[in-house]
């Protein structure tokens, strides 16, 4: 299905690069394993997520743990970069993004959905959508003011903490607090809002759906990601979010 996506991100996004990051392998057999031990070979560092037989012949997909991906011959020895496209009756599919919304979807699954700060949709719930999230980021802000419409229109919110500035910083200090306050949804409304709230530390997961959102290619907030893993980079009006999903 071919996806449009409207963002306004708080942060420029970024050009297409490979990530050497670190991840369990999932080769399905011996052409994976000799493609994932040769790129690993040429590639000090780089770890490999999964291998997997394009739809384009000839050609194997190999993902990085962040959910970037390349593209490669049977025998490892050619490399491309960048997103696969493919013609289609109704215009040009993203192959590439299939894969990664494939991928990002297995990889939210394994995190689980402990520790997050939820707005549940009012009545039957119709869908949900995880969201990563900093609290000083003004288009943050902005969707967060739809939450209400949104839950309205039966969608579910579920906040992962992606302070952009990273650990150890004011906002990522900020966001621990609201996730340490005994009401969280009153807590993250109010900083939303730009009022203080008062700090507060605990056991808490910030730091673990903050490496989530890395791993699975979050690189500005505000990030939505979709029950069937496709990602909406930036603000999108309520209203148009669940038109997008069917909703409406």
């Amino acid at each position: 299905m071919l996806i449009k996506k409207l963002f306004k991100s708080c942060l420029p996004l970024a050009a297409a690069t490979l990530v050497l990051a670190s991840a369990s392998n999932t080769y399905a057999g011996e052409i994976e394993d000799t493609i994932a031990d040769k790129l690993t070979a040429a590639i000090p560092g780089l770890k490999i997520s999964d291998v997997r037989k394009s739809e384009a012949e000839g050609l194997y997909e190999v993902y990085s743990n962040n959910g970037d991906t390349i593209f490669t011959t049977a025998d490892g020895q050619y490399i491309l970069t960048g997103d696969l496209l493919k013609v289609t009756a109704d215009g040009i599919a993203n192959v590439s993004e299939q894969g990664r919304a494939s991928q990002r979807a297995r990889t939210m699954a394994e995190f689980g959905d402990k520790g997050l700060i939820s707005f549940p949709a009012k009545g039957t719930e119709k869908a949900s959508i995880a969201v990563f999230t900093d609290i000083d980021c003004p288009y943050c802000r902005k969707l967060h003011d739809e939450v209400p419409r949104l839950n309205e229109l039966g969608i579910t919110v579920h906040y992962y903490g992606f302070p952009r500035s990273g650990p150890n910083t004011p906002s990522f200090r900020k966001y621990i607090s609201v996730w340490c306050s005994e009401d969280q949804q009153a807590a993250m409304d109010a900083a939303k809002q730009g009022r203080s709230v008062e700090d507060r530390s605990c056991d808490n997961p910030v730091r673990a759906q903050f490496e989530l959102g890395s791993r699975v290619g979050v690189t500005g907030t505000p990030a939505i990601v979709l029950e069937d893993g496709n990602m909406v980079r930036g603000y999108v009006p309520a209203e148009k979010l669940a038109e997008g999903l069917g909703l409406l």
